[in-house]
């Protein structure tokens, strides 16, 4: 299994509403497949033109590594020789602080990630959980 394209829009869409409607910076949102691969992206006007690295290296170590980007950013502080290592592995591109989400669907299978990126981060994974709550998924932050 893996999050579909209409699974992905809704999650944009409302991930975006979510950050409108309590008045974050403008937001970019990447959302990956089960393998990494880019889905669907929207990066809303007046956000900077490299939040699509930043939202994108926040889903990609989330999926590649299988923890969400909270875990990663713990494990870089605790290990930061092998958080270093493994962006090597993924050529720079693992972002490893919260806003990395894993998508999960009801048998708890992990099935994509998101990244959103544009306020701090506790804002981005605010954001995020609604985008992927009405998308009818769980979010593992």
């Amino acid at each position: 299994m893996t999050v579909s394209l209409k699974q992905a829009r809704i999650i944009i869409r409302e991930t975006l509403t979510k950050g409108r409607a309590e008045g974050f910076k403008p937001l970019s949102v990447v959302v990956l497949d089960a393998g990494g691969h880019v889905k669907a992206f929207e990066r809303e006007d007046g956000a900077s033109p490299g939040r699509f690295g930043i939202a994108h290296g926040k889903a990609y170590g989330s999926i590649m590594l299988g923890i969400a980007g909270t875990a990663q950013m713990a494990r870089a502080e605790t290990q930061a020789y092998f958080m270093t290592s493994v962006n090597g592995v993924f050529g720079g591109q693992v972002v490893p602080v919260p806003g990395g989400i894993l998508l999960k669907d009801a048998m708890e299978t992990v099935i994509g990630a998101v990244g959103v990126t544009g306020d701090t981060s506790e804002n981005d994974v605010i954001a995020a959980r609604a985008g992927i709550e009405a998308a009818g998924l769980t979010a593992e932050v």
